[in-house]
């Protein structure tokens, strides 16, 4: 159902035309430090990478914007974005239980100057899966500990850069993050709860020290919304805990949870190729949220669509049309009542990703594994890109390449008894 007033449900009617998102909307391009700078310290996925697949250290600098950020951040702004989504990585800026490092945050503070010049407003994120190695060696998320540890940073980082007036990233996606803390073998299946309580504990406790530091700061914690079936099991053991401390809800999506993926075994939900693609995903999510928290504004901190290798899709939908699509279900939903205030395409360069480089999800190709020049090569995405910014989204009467489903495990049962639809 649309968003109807106070926050209560609509009909979803097909219109015939979108409006245009508003000067004040927000258009970003994410990036991560882990996945994208390279020159990588001591950390918990480094780690984890030497001892599953030892073939992924071969490529220590991964896309290396740690070099190249002055000619990536020149990439973000002639897309004509005024949002970059960056981490601080905890690893490198404290990289001994003893001290921090100060070629570690100078790092950061170039980067910041240079998104300062262009124009382009940072969202920091303070934990994206990544601690030091001296971190895991205390135990990391299985002990109390890492709470008192966690914030000794984070206070750290927000005193050195909330006069930059950053929107704000706690934890991102803290459901996925737990899952792979799980996966890699870092965390029991009975050290879940614990691990949730401590994301929440550490999560409150910087949102008062960010807004101590920083009056009027926008901070979240970023949500990798599957289902509102399922949230009591993916999301809501962290987000119940710090509902009365975000200031806006940032949303990651990406694929549909068609009915299909409940045949599939659930260790394999993380791999791309397994899910369904269906950009009017992100209008659900956008109405659920905007449905569960009518007085919070809504950002899409994380939407994206990638090729395998940089080569076209086997199902022939082009990432571009898939940017298009997804910008129009963004329209409707912001037209419906959700308050849509920004969209972050996942992301500027091809990176590491997390198990490896053949996916590709750059608005810039990155041959990392054969290419030692590194060259950033638009792809399709870049144009469509810079023109959506350009028009504050899709056209009037633009309709979707891709139709949309009945039947979405993302918002059930409306999405069966009353699926969206566009006009013929």
């Amino acid at each position: 159902m649309a968003v109807g007033a106070g926050g209560t449900a609509a009909a979803r009617p097909a219109p015939d035309s979108v409006p245009a998102l508003g000067e004040e909307f927000l258009w970003g391009v994410g990036m991560s430090g882990y996945q994208a700078e390279g020159h990588t310290p001591d950390s918990n996925q480094t780690r984890y990478m030497s001892r599953q697949n030892p073939d992924l250290r071969r490529y220590p600098d991964s896309a290396d914007f740690y070099n190249r950020y002055g000619s990536d951040i020149d990439l973000v702004a002639g897309l004509g974005a005024g949002v970059f989504r960056m981490s601080i990585e905890w690893a490198r800026v404290q990289p001994t239980l003893d001290g921090w490092s100060e070629a570690g945050f100078d790092f950061y503070d170039r980067v910041l100057d240079r998104l300062a010049a262009s124009g382009i407003r940072p969202m920091l994120v303070l934990d994206e899966w990544v601690y030091p190695g001296w971190v895991a060696d205390r135990g990391g998320w299985r002990t109390d500990e890492i709470v008192d540890l966690w914030l000794a940073n984070a206070r750290k980082v927000v005193e050195r850069y909330a006069s930059r007036n950053p929107l704000w990233i706690t934890f991102f996606q803290p459901f996925n993050y737990i899952k792979y803390e799980w996966r890699d073998g870092d965390l029991d299946t009975t050290q879940i709860p614990a691990m949730n309580r401590r994301i929440g504990q550490a999560h409150n406790a910087i949102y008062d020290h960010i807004h101590r530091v920083q009056p009027g700061a926008m901070v979240t914690a970023a949500i990798a919304y599957f289902s509102d079936v399922v949230e009591g099991l993916t999301n809501t053991a962290v987000t119940e805990q710090i509902e009365d401390r975000i200031d806006y809800i940032g949303i990651e999506t990406v694929y549909t949870p068609t009915l299909d993926l409940l045949t599939k075994n659930p260790l394999n939900w993380g791999n791309p190729d397994s899910w369904s693609v269906q950009p009017e995903t992100i209008y659900y999510a956008l109405t659920y949220y905007a449905r569960r928290y009518p007085d919070k504004p809504l950002y899409v901190v994380d939407s994206g669509l990638y090729s395998f290798d940089g080569a076209a899709r086997p199902d022939g939908y082009g990432r571009a049309d898939h940017l298009r699509d997804t910008v129009y279900w963004l329209q409707r939903a912001k037209a419906d009542g959700a308050n849509v205030i920004g969209y972050n395409y996942w992301s500027l360069t091809d990176s590491f990703e997390w198990d490896g480089y053949n996916p590709r999800w750059g608005i810039y190709q990155v041959d990392i594994r054969t290419d030692p020049t590194l060259t950033r090569r638009p792809t399709e995405v870049a144009d469509a890109y810079r023109t959506l910014v350009r028009e504050r989204g899709v056209p009037a009467r633009y309709r979707p390449v891709r139709l949309p489903q009945s039947c979405s495990l993302t918002d059930l049962p409306d999405s069966c008894t009353d699926p969206v639809t566009v006009p013929r």
